[in-house]
């Protein structure tokens, strides 16, 4: 069955849960049976060698009923002040549930303008890739304590899709209170027919989505469908299932309903193709030793960099030319161009006395750059 395809083969997968899904509206305390039961879920697919990241709602549920907040819509200093309660509680919980089965977690806490800004970017992607590859689950939650607008019109949907694009994911699920996407409301409309693959994103399915239908949940099918749009863009399929029922990755891998939309082309040819449409800052000339090397996929090293020119920031784009000018690549540098300047020529090793502080091993990561 195709729709088995996208999960069963994930190398790198994301899964945002809703508010919903983790704390009871009327009580307003967090489901820790459904969230023990998604931790084995969880730890069946790293056993199987794909890396998950969790992208969760949550904190401000959990952190009005600490607070004795009323229901409704909160102020945004209320929303904020919830948000730091919450988020205690909610790590705590999944540490509670991953820890005993052996699996170690992480908090990150982000907005979309961390994975907006170049440098912001480049932080987040070294960081959650540095703890993936030590085996850790990452549990990644909106910085509700110092976000604004996210507060006010954000949602986790469109977050997780950058999080997924930022650092490579091949798959994206959804956890919702609906098991796919319809071509209208199917709480209203009796006619609304149920889209099981969705290959492209176009004006007349955004015309389709609705609003939000869960009370205490920011995001609706709307958001969804920009999130899908983001994922697709960056070669990553997504999926849109029911959150609530017991052990749902394991259900979707099974073939469960759902809705697929499947990205065109794989992740990392998605990130290269957009790192060599970008308008280059500046260019860095590099030996034949430095040309050999990065032909065999490894990173750009300063040692092998002669010459910097242009004036970019760390995260701008780059030319990466041999002696004779002939362009040989793009990349995101993680340097600016003083910088880039003071060590090119010399060893990873001397960096942090010519700098004065220990910066990253290599120029150009080979994650980082079309050949």
């Amino acid at each position: 069955m195709a729709s088995l395809t996208p999960l069963n083969d994930s190398k790198c997968l994301v899964v945002k849960i809703g508010s919903a899904l983790l704390v009871d509206a009327e009580t307003g305390t967090l489901r820790y049976k459904w969230l023990q039961a998604l931790a084995l879920d969880i730890v069946d697919l790293k056993a199987r060698g794909t890396d998950v990241l969790v992208v969760s709602s949550g904190s401000i549920a959990l952190g009005r009923r600490v607070l004795d907040l009323p229901s409704g819509v909160l102020s945004l200093e209320h929303s904020q002040a919830a948000a730091a309660v919450g988020q205690i509680k909610l790590a705590r919980a999944y540490e509670e549930v991953l820890s005993p089965l052996g699996l170690s977690t992480a908090q990150v806490l982000m907005t979309l303008d961390d994975s907006r800004n170049r440098r912001r970017y480049l932080n987040s992607r070294a960081t959650v890739s540095a703890l993936l590859s030590f085996g850790v689950v990452p549990i990644v939650n909106e910085n509700d304590t110092v976000a604004t607008d996210e507060i006010r019109f954000g949602d986790n949907d469109r977050l997780a899709a950058q999080v997924a694009s930022m650092i490579g994911a091949d798959v994206l699920v959804l956890l919702s209170d609906v098991d796919g996407f319809y071509t209208g409301n199917p709480k209203e409309d009796p006619n609304a027919v149920h889209m099981p693959v969705i290959e492209a994103i176009t004006p007349e399915l955004e015309a389709m989505a609705g609003g939000a239908g869960t009370a205490g949940a920011k995001g609706g099918m709307a958001t969804k469908i920009m999130a899908a749009k983001t994922a697709m863009q960056a070669g990553c399929d997504m999926a849109i299932m029911q959150g609530d029922i017991e052990r749902p990755l394991k259900a979707l891998a099974e073939g469960i309903k759902c809705s697929w939309f499947i990205g065109p082309g794989d992740p990392q040819a998605a990130r290269k193709k957009w790192i060599s449409g970008q308008k280059p800052q500046g260019s860095l000339t590099i030996d034949a030793g430095a040309a050999k090397a990065l032909a065999n996929g490894k990173s750009l090293l300063p040692a092998g960099v002669t010459k910097v020119t242009g004036r970019f920031d760390r995260g701008d784009v780059v030319v990466i030319q041999d002696q004779n000018g002939r362009e040989l690549g793009r990349g995101l540098v993680t340097y600016s161009a003083a910088d880039a300047a003071a060590i090119a020529g010399r060893q990873s090793s001397e960096i942090k006395s010519i700098l004065g502080y220990p910066g990253r091993a290599a120029l150009v990561h080979r994650d980082d750059m079309a050949m």
